[in-house]
């Protein structure tokens, strides 16, 4: 009862199947080979493989080839079922009915020469005739479609080459057959291996991977792809640290073995492996049995290779990444095959054994059953008929073309006018066509117009899923999302010789690989000018850089500007200080002409406020954007206000030492050194600092010439007006404290008259504050740094300045202000008349005793 309700089922999914086939599926022959027609197109597939060996063969024909190669089969097929479509559909070429005869080619030379021998025979012979002129030779096809690999095309493609007969491969992809001059008539429906290499070299570029291996099969197409591969990856710097070949014609174990143990050797995570399947099947079996992980990027020759993705263990190896030929899915080929093989099982036919190999290319073919056409069904079946399907329908609208074809009739009958091989590839080079939905068409080179799918093997168990996660034509699309990733912590693995460098440092190699390197910094001054330098370049004159720099730039000066700190603390001393001396020009100018002003210096002790004021007022020119006018009044300014109020301290205390050293002729001069000699010192002083100051002024460079000479080292500086020379300026300040020393020393031993002001005292106190201030200003001044020697004189400056106002006038305007009742000439007479004549005691008689009465009478006498 189940076996009657499978069979029901069945026959229902059959008779489904059976129900939406075309209708010139009906008409299909039973040949799997070959089918007559009025123009025929040899194929060239790997029906059958080795079974003999090649190096004990002693005569031409102990070759064997018997063990049925079911994909080569399986892609032989396509090209029955195009041209059975072609002729169904009568619109491509109408009343014309195309053929084929479908040969093996072993995948060996020695084997694929005899069915091209057998394409260029006489037209309905199996001769072939030597003529001088082949132009009007007319062989027994128009076109060859096939082989599938790069190593046969060398030996067949020049012979065919001089026919000008188009061999269009559906598996070829070195480069070398795109040289028109030595394959003439050769073009392809699969991608150059060169678009391959260059796919592969951006696939290493977007994951950063720069240390890798390549390997390849010992055969044309290995070789080839190899040397692309090293190539174009050299030129994006992306080093091949180990490169091995694996053996085609010999036992490869012992080479494998090798290869593998340069890879371990090498410590790469990445390996490019170039190869036909057989060798890469060879390759990972011994890659399985060491248990070696990494990332394997697969040609388009393995990359769907059923045999290598079965090998027990495969899901161990890693991540495989994989470029494969563009297809489209041929949705009737599957259904075509079915009812093929349909037929050939109801038949049952088979050939006799007398028939040759060329005839039927696969005797034990005819027994296929229903059973087998799963073998058509394989991914990479599916994949390569595209390739296959694309060749054929070429041909057929070159001939579309060739024999001016429309959707009804051809004008050239190729039944009464022959048409030759070399026409068919004039029409073939210009073909363009819409192939399910691609526009297709060959460039000069007779390469496709499309690119490659990036697939990824997944694994589920044992079995294999491509998934496709990008495309390549001209560029990589790559889907990253979509990737999984088969490592410990399934993130993207890593592959490289040195880590990449920081920004700012060069790559010194180390070795013989350019990705082998140490990062060496740019140093101040220097800076990298190109990634791939290897040294830093100096910055030119003018210019400077920072530490691990990629650019040099112009220098930026900064200065103390209004709203800093520094420039607000400093001017909020100024302005304390301005009111002060407001503060005392006001109480002075009030007590004009009283016995404190005169004693103070009188109108001189207004020149030292107002230029005590103005000294304060300069500090203005350490503050803000310096130029070259402020800078030129900077220090002479600073240093020769401070001279006129010290040089009349000066006079004051040259007043002070007549009064105590010299007190008999005291009285005679007091008045004269309270005028002339005093304005005379002040007058004195002054020249004599004004003439330092312009010596500093006429030696000193201007901002603007002391910039330009700069030696720029720096990026950002501060810039201060410059304080050159050095010994003037030393001077300019020396003159100063030589000045309040005088006073000082003139002062400090001075006694107080007895219940009088003592004014030595405020002359000591503020010429030594003066001193003291200057002096520690040198080796602080010294020690510091641009911006703070500036700041550190303004401040100095403030400290000085306002020391001789709190030390020299405060004390007079405390007497102003709390004892205006002392403001007397009593109070002041010692500095204002002299000390007095000493008292006569009886202890103390004087030296010249006075004469007596009558002494003086007589001398008046005789006088008179």
């Amino acid at each position: 009862m189940a076996i009657d309700r499978t069979l029901m089922v069945l026959c229902v999914i059959l008779g489904s199947g059976i129900s939406v086939n075309p209708p010139w599926f009906e008409n299909i022959t039973t040949g799997l080979f070959r089918s007559p027609g009025d123009i025929l197109i040899g194929g060239i597939f790997p029906i059958k493989e080795l079974t003999s060996n090649l190096s004990q063969r002693v005569k031409p024909n102990d070759i064997h080839c018997d063990r049925i190669n079911s994909y080569g089969l399986s892609i032989s097929l396509v090209m029955k079922y195009c041209v059975d479509e072609i002729n169904a559909n009568q619109d491509l070429l109408p009343g014309i009915k195309l053929g084929f005869e479908n040969f093996d080619s072993c995948q060996q030379p020695s084997v694929v020469i005899w069915p091209v021998l057998q394409f260029l025979t006489k037209e309905a012979t199996e001769e072939m005739d030597i003529t001088c002129n082949y132009t009007d030779y007319k062989p027994r096809v128009t076109a060859i479609i096939g082989p599938n690999n790069s190593e046969l095309v060398p030996v067949i493609g020049k012979l065919i080459g001089f026919f000008l007969m188009p061999l269009i491969s559906y598996g070829a992809t070195s480069d070398a057959f795109s040289d028109k001059e030595t394959f003439p008539s050769f073009m392809r429906t699969v991608p150059s291996d060169r678009w391959q290499a260059l796919a592969m070299v951006k696939l290493l570029k977007v994951y950063g991977w720069n240390w890798v291996s390549v390997v390849g099969s010992d055969d044309e197409y290995g070789q080839k792809g190899q040397r692309q591969f090293s190539s174009m990856a050299n030129e994006e710097s992306i080093c091949v640290a180990y490169q091995g070949l694996i053996p085609v014609y010999s036992n490869p174990e012992e080479t494998i073995k090798e290869i593998l143990d340069r890879i371990v050797e090498a410590k790469v995570g990445v390996v490019v492996v170039f190869s036909l399947p057989k060798p890469a099947t060879d390759f990972f079996i011994e890659v399985i049995k060491r248990n070696m992980t990494g990332v394997w990027v697969a040609s388009s020759a393995w990359a769907l290779n059923d045999v290598v993705s079965t090998l027990p263990g495969i899901n161990t190896i890693g991540t495989v990444l994989a470029f494969a030929d563009i297809t489209r899915p041929l949705d009737l080929f599957t259904p075509y095959v079915r009812e093929l093989f349909t037929k050939i099982e109801k038949e049952g036919k088979s050939l006799p054994l007398s028939v040759s190999p060329l005839d039927n290319p696969c005797p034990a073919c005819s027994q296929v059953t229903q059973a087998n056409v799963s073998m058509v069904e394989i991914n990479l079946v599916q994949r390569s008929a595209f390739s296959v399907y694309t060749a054929v329908y070429c041909v057929a609208h070159a001939l579309h073309e060739l024999l001016g074809c429309s959707s009804s009739n051809c004008t050239v009958d190729p039944k009464t006018k022959n048409v030759y091989p070399w026409q068919l590839l004039k029409k073939l080079r210009n073909v363009t066509m819409n192939i399910s939905g691609i526009p297709f068409k060959f460039d000069s080179e007779g390469n496709p117009n499309f690119g490659y799918d990036l697939l990824q093997w997944n694994f589920n168990g044992s079995t294999v899923d491509f998934k496709v996660i990008g495309y390549f034509y001209q560029n990589l699309t790559i889907q990253k999302q979509d990737i999984k990733w088969h490592t410990a912590n399934s993130k993207v693995p890593a592959s490289t010789c040195s880590s990449n460098c920081e920004v700012g440092q060069v790559r010194r190699v180390k070795g013989f690989h350019s990705c082998c390197f140490d990062c060496i910094d740019c140093k101040e001054g220097t800076y990298l000018n190109r990634t791939d330098d290897i040294q830093c370049t100096l910055c030119p004159v003018g210019k400077w850089s920072t530490f691990q720099s990629t650019y040099c730039v112009f220098p930026v000066y900064t200065y103390l500007d209004w709203p800093h700190f520094e420039s607000i603390g400093i001017m909020f001393g100024a302005i304390l200080l301005l009111a002060s001396h407001v503060w005392v020009g006001f109480h002075f100018f009030r007590n004009r002409g009283t016995s404190m002003v005169k004693i103070a210096g009188g109108p001189l002790s207004g020149i030292t406020l107002l230029c005590l004021t103005a000294q304060c007022a300069s500090l203005v020119l350490f503050l803000g954007q310096p130029n070259d006018i402020a800078c030129r009044l900077q220090q002479p300014l600073n240093t020769f206000f401070p001279s006129v109020a010290l040089s009349v301290i000066l006079s004051s205390s040259i007043q002070i030492v007549c009064v105590t050293e010299f007190p008999e002729k005291c009285p005679d001069h007091l008045s004269n050194l309270r005028e002339r000699v005093s304005w005379f010192v002040v007058l004195g002083c002054s020249g004599v600092q004004a003439g330092l100051c312009g010596w500093y002024i006429q030696d000193g460079p201007t901002l603007t010439q002391y910039v330009a000479s700069l030696e720029v080292n720096y990026v950002t500086r501060f810039l201060r007006c410059p304080v050159e020379p050095l010994l003037n300026f030393g001077l300019m300040i020396g003159f100063n404290v030589v000045l309040a020393l005088i006073s000082f020393m003139s002062t400090f031993m001075a006694l107080k008259p007895p219940g009088q002001y003592n004014l030595a005292r405020d002359i000591t106190i503020s010429s030594l504050i003066y001193c003291v201030t200057w002096v520690m200003f040198i080796p602080t001044y010294t020690s510091l740094n641009d911006k703070y020697k500036s700041v550190a004189q303004a401040v100095v400056s403030l400290g000085s300045n306002f020391g001789l106002i709190a030390t020299y006038f405060f004390p007079k305007c405390q007497l102003l202000v709390k004892q205006p009742e002392l403001n007397t000439d009593d109070h002041f007479r010692t500095f204002l008349e002299g000390p007095p004549p000493p008292e006569i005691s009886p202890e103390n008689p004087p030296e010249n005793p006075p004469e007596t009465p009558s002494e003086t009478t007589t001398e008046q006498t005789t006088t008179e």
